[in-house]
């Protein structure tokens, strides 16, 4: 049975017919048609984003974008523009009361290493 749903879902999308087109003509819920179709891409050969070399796909693994960690981190220090950046926390020094950002530390107290010290020094 599983495998003539498979058949009939990847015929479908062969043809070019959508995720929700599939799911009406064969009565299959939407979530199944999309883990099918996920499940056995149609051939599509996955390029590395760094250097285009060819991906192999370890089954039961995460899709790869990158061929090794090299590729990586070059293809991230290249793009700073697509890290999606959601843990800005905004605060006031409690030094010098200026208003600083912090990246990823919701409990930061100073806006600089010589606030903190100076801080220290005074016995805040």
């Amino acid at each position: 049975m599983a495998t003539e749903k498979s058949t009939e879902i990847l015929q479908y999308r062969e043809q070019g017919l959508g995720y929700k087109r599939i799911a009406a003509l064969t009565g299959y819920s939407l979530n199944t048609v999309k883990s099918v179709c996920r499940r056995n891409p149609n051939g599509e050969e996955k390029l590395c984003l760094q250097c285009g070399a060819k991906l192999v796909r370890t089954p039961h693994y995460r899709e790869k974008k990158f061929c090794s960690d090299a590729c990586r981190m070059a293809w991230w220090n290249s793009h700073p523009e697509a890290v999606s950046r959601k843990a800005i926390y905004h605060f006031t020094c409690a030094h010098c009361g200026q208003p600083f950002d912090s990246y990823g530390n919701d409990h930061r107290k100073y806006c600089s290493r010589t606030c903190y010290a100076e801080a220290r020094r005074k016995g805040v």
